[in-house]
């Protein structure tokens, strides 16, 4: 007679963490301030200005906003200023820099605000694969809030996983 086949992984103590759970939802847009300048790359006060006033920035709402300059101008820092007071309690979040970088600073503060009482003293895996995008900076931040109190943390899936770390007895 054939032994029961046992799901050694299912019955162990080992804790999975997706971090695309903390993935907020909305809509991620890219404003490249250039629209603004004359020929791309000359800001021009007043009528920087007069445009910024006259956008339509209600199409922002509710999304998370990364200001850029495409162009090779020398923006002073006033500029994204002065957008982003515009975007304020309409997007939300707004932020000057990449898409990448614009998650990057979602996740931190999603992983600061992470309560880690169920990871005290218990082996962890950091699930790898993810289909949102999730900076490896997140994975970084993620460590440095949990390894303290971790068991064990380990990168990947239960079957094939990576150990990373192992608290000394």
């Amino acid at each position: 007679m054939a032994e029961e086949i046992i799901n050694r992984v299912a019955n162990s103590k080992l804790v999975t963490f997706d971090l695309e759970d903390l993935y907020p939802p909305g809509r991620r847009v890219v404003l490249d301030i250039s629209q603004w300048l004359e020929e791309g790359i000359l800001l021009r006060e007043s009528r920087f200005r007069e445009s910024v006033k006259n956008h339509n920035w209600l199409q922002y709402n509710h999304c998370f906003v990364a200001l850029q300059c495409s162009t090779n101008a020398i923006i002073p820092a006033w500029a994204f200023m002065l957008v982003s007071t515009h975007l304020n309690g309409i997007a939300n979040k707004t932020i000057t820099g990449s898409l990448e970088l614009l998650e990057t600073v979602l996740y931190t503060e999603k992983i600061a605000e992470l309560n880690t009482s169920q990871y005290e003293n218990v082996p962890l895996i950091i699930k790898g694969c993810s289909n949102k995008p999730v900076p490896e900076n997140a994975y970084l931040l993620l460590i440095e809030k949990l390894q303290p109190i971790v068991r064990s943390l380990m990168f990947g899936e239960a079957c094939s996983s990576v150990p990373l770390y192992k608290k000394a007895k």
